[in-house]
C-alpha cells in the first residue's frame, strides 16, 4: 500500500485527478474550466508528537506546535493549489510559492486573489504582480468584535472546515510535509467526488473502456 502511495505522490497523480475533476465540475456549473479569481488562507495543525522538529514550528497566534497548510481555492471553494510548511512560517511568506506552483502550468487565467490582513507587504504584492495577479484584502468591518461572515473569505474557510473533517487531517500525522500535501489532495478528492455523486452527474469523459471482445 505504501508503495502505491509513494508512486502516486512521486508522479502527482492525486493532484492531477483532482484538477481534472475540478475542471469538469466547473464546466458542469456553466463557468470556465480555469478561474480568474481565487482565495488564499492557511490553517495550523498540531504535529508536536508526530512531526520531526526540523519540519515543524510554533504558531504563536494559534498556539500550535506543528505545521501549517496553505490553500488556494476558486470562488466556489474548490482546491487549486496546496502547500505545507512549518507552523511558524508567516502566511505572507508562503503565499508567493503557492501561487508560483499554480501559475507554472499553462492555461492559467487567475487575475485576482482575495486574502485576509495577514497577506500584506510589498514583497508579496510584487510576487503576485509578476504573474499579473492582483491582491485584494478583505477586512473585518471597523468596530466589529463578534463573529462576522466576511465576503469571499468564508468560502476558503469553509473548504478548510471540510478538510478538517478528515480524520487524517485533524492533526499532522505525517513525518514528511509532502506526504501531508498528498493527504490534503486525497481529502479534497473525497469531498469533491461525493459532491459530484450527490448531483448525479454523468461523466462520459471518464467512462471506462470495456475489456475483452466487443459485440458486433
Amino acid at each position: 500500500m505504501y508503495d502505491f502511495f509513494r508512486r502516486w505522490r512521486r508522479h502527482g497523480y492525486v493532484r492531477e485527478l483532482y484538477q481534472r475533476l475540478r475542471r469538469l465540475q466547473r464546466t458542469r456549473q456553466g463557468v470556465r474550466e480555469e478561474p480568474s479569481a481565487g482565495i488564499i488562507d492557511a490553517q495550523s495543525v498540531d504535529g508536536s508528537e508526530t512531526c520531526p522538529a526540523s519540519t515543524r514550528g510554533y504558531d504563536g497566534g494559534k498556539m500550535r506546535d506543528g505545521r501549517k497548510r496553505h490553500i488556494l481555492t476558486d470562488s466556489g471553494g474548490l482546491l487549486l493549489e496546496v502547500a505545507v510548511t512549518a507552523a511558524n512560517v508567516h502566511d505572507s511568506q508562503a503565499a508567493p510559492g503557492l501561487l508560483d506552483h499554480f501559475m507554472a502550468e499553462p492555461g492559467r487565467l487567475l487575475k485576482l486573489v482575495w486574502v485576509d490582513t495577514a497577506y500584506q507587504g510589498q514583497p508579496l504584492a510584487d510576487a503576485f504582480a509578476a504573474h499579473g495577479v492582483r491582491v485584494e484584502v478583505v477586512k473585518r468591518p471597523d468596530g466589529t468584535k463578534q463573529f462576522t461572515v466576511l465576503a469571499k473569505r468564508w468560502i476558503v474557510e469553509r473548504t478548510l472546515g471540510w478538510l478538517s473533517r478528515s480524520r487524517r487531517l485533524n492533526r499532522d500525522h505525517e513525518r514528511r510535509p509532502d506526504h501531508h500535501v498528498q493527504m490534503v489532495w486525497w481529502a479534497g478528492l473525497i469531498t469533491l467526488t461525493r459532491k459530484m455523486a450527490r448531483q448525479r452527474l454523468h461523466w462520459p469523459e471518464f467512462r471506462p473502456h470495456r475489456l475483452g471482445p466487443q459485440p458486433g
